[in-house]
């Protein structure tokens, strides 16, 4: 008997059915993500017509127009910090680039609320430069601006992160042609290279705008009305929450405009290398007479995003000190935050790839899934959580109040940040490697396995970062949702700061940091390697 040959299949095209397999798999992911918008939709149900009113309040569109306005705006300062700091960082010969790499991506574990308190400890009218400049008073930067600064400064990594993800796996075939032409470089960054790079700048634009759109504490802290207060309003003054979901359901109207304008902006190049060939690695740029201004660009970048936020929590703590405040050090606070942000980052990354492969693989009806994560990321924290009292309560009340709940509320608000780094490392392979391995005779498991998963690897380890990074310091839904006596170090930090207990509030921020700045040293140093390796 003659074994038969290994017939060739053919891997299916975008806007073609989408595997059987991961459909099934992204089925209770959706579930999953579906539960807050289903909770809004219940309690908007009811409502009456009157209700319904609030959305055309004059007040109301004020509050959308300068939501807009600030979202926009922070989102074309994260690309413009994220950007340059990614492309200096992984393909030039900036000095310390690998220490550059680390200290550009740390502003992410800092609070929105706690950096917005440290710059206005030190920039504002009576802050700290006010005393070292030995002047009576400075101008107060609260407001647009202030709100605008501190979101800009603790989002661009988002972008800073997908994009360095993405430049260090560029085939730098593409420019080498382009320059053999006679192109310049900066003609062949803006013409070859960021083109391809289109899609993980718009993932991390696109998760530093539904921060924007979620985020609470900044612009509290920096009094700018938005629509998340009027939300927090509703929600902490009336009994009845309905005009609270109404809202809600408006903030998810305006994530998803923010999703369907990242998709257009995004387009449908093709982003891998289509001849054959071994891909090498790219050739470190000479920065020559720029090495100056690129390094005093990262220096000034780090310093007001990460150094000025750290120095005034350390003024606060050894201010406390001299005080004789007791301090002590959170250690069982820090173990509650690894063990539930852990959990979630593995869980969030688990749960995102099938929803990834749809995004990258499909049109149509299978891009729903990312959609519906996006939906649920721009909702407040404390809408997810109070979802989730209400399912526990009502359907599982054995999961109220228990650390699966928090981790499953961590996938629902993390998961877009797991789900765009893997949806930009599926861009950017050629589907006819996978078709290889079908006309091999393997199945689509063992394909994805064996070919697929390891080319997602970088994707993957970023997304459970970004994840871990953010669960360390999310704090509504962890208020909300932990169990009795479980205490992270984000309560922590909240429990004292909103009492001005400022001294005790630094003690764990500071720790905080410190915890949440070893994985992201972890991922950048496995990204060095694997870099260091194709060299």
């Amino acid at each position: 008997m003659t074994e038969a040959a290994p017939r060739a299949a053919r891997l299916p095209r975008r806007g073609a059915r989408a595997p059987v397999g991961v459909v099934a798999a992204a089925i209770p992911v959706c579930a999953l993500l579906a539960l807050p918008v289903a909770y809004l939709a219940i309690r908007a149900a009811g409502a009456e017509a009157s209700s319904w009113d609030l959305i055309l309040r004059p007040r109301t569109v004020w509050l959308a127009a300068r939501t807009a306005g600030l979202t926009l705006a922070v989102t074309t300062g994260a690309i413009a910090l994220g950007v340059p700091m990614a492309w200096l960082t992984t393909r030039t010969d900036l000095p310390f680039r690998r220490a550059w790499a680390v200290l550009g991506a740390l502003p992410l574990v800092i609070p929105s609320y706690v950096g917005a308190f440290t710059l206005l400890s030190f920039l504002g009218p009576r802050g700290l430069l006010r005393q070292i400049l030995g002047v009576e008073r400075l101008p107060d930067i609260s407001g647009f601006p202030g709100a605008l600064l501190a979101l800009t400064l603790f989002t661009f990594p988002y972008v800073y992160l997908t994009t360095a993800a993405a430049i260090r796996g560029l085939d730098p075939a593409l420019e080498d042609a382009a320059r053999g032409l006679g192109h310049s470089r900066w003609t062949t960054f803006r013409r070859v290279t960021l083109p391809l790079l289109r899609p993980s700048i718009g993932a991390g634009a696109l998760l530093a705008a539904l921060y924007t759109l979620h985020d609470f504490g900044a612009v509290s802290l920096m009094r700018f009305p938005v629509f998340t207060q009027a939300i927090y309003l509703q929600y902490r003054a009336a009994f009845d929450r309905t005009p609270a979901a109404i809202l809600s359901l408006f903030l998810v109207a305006m994530a998803l405009v923010v999703v369907w304008l990242e998709r257009r902006a995004r387009g449908r190049a093709l982003l891998y290398r289509t001849e054959a060939g071994t891909p090498r690695p790219p050739s470190r740029i000479a920065l020559g007479r720029w090495r100056g201004p690129a390094l005093a660009f990262c220096t000034l970048v780090v310093l007001t995003s990460l150094v000025l936020p750290v120095g005034v929590l350390v003024y606060w703590l050894v201010r406390g000190i001299q005080a004789g405040q007791e301090i002590g050090a959170p250690w069982r606070a820090m173990l509650s935050s690894m063990s539930a942000s852990g959990g979630g980052a593995v869980l969030a990354v688990t749960a995102a790839l099938p929803i990834a492969i749809l995004a990258a693989r499909h049109r149509g009806l299978a891009e729903a899934p990312a959609r519906l994560a996006y939906a649920a990321f721009a909702l407040p924290g404390i809408v997810v959580a109070l979802a989730f009292v209400f399912f526990a309560a009502n359907v599982t009340p054995a999961l109220y109040q228990t650390l699966p709940l928090l981790v499953l509320a961590y996938v629902v608000l993390f998961l877009p940040q797991a789900g765009e780094p893997l949806r930009g490392s599926l861009l950017q392979i050629n589907e006819r490697i996978e078709e290889a391995g079908r006309s091999l005779g393997h199945g689509r498991f063992a394909v994805f396995r064996r070919l697929t998963l390891p080319l997602v690897a970088r994707g993957a380890l970023a997304g459970f970062g970004l994840v871990f990074l953010t669960a360390m310091k999310e704090l509504p839904a962890t208020l909300l949702l932990r169990p009795t006596g479980f205490e992270t170090l984000a309560t922590r930090v909240w429990t004292h700061a909103s009492v001005a207990q400022y001294a005790r509030a630094a003690a764990p921020a500071l720790l905080l940091l410190a915890v949440s700045a070893l994985p992201l040293w972890l991922v950048a140093r496995r990204l060095e390697v694997q870099e260091v390796r194709k060299e």
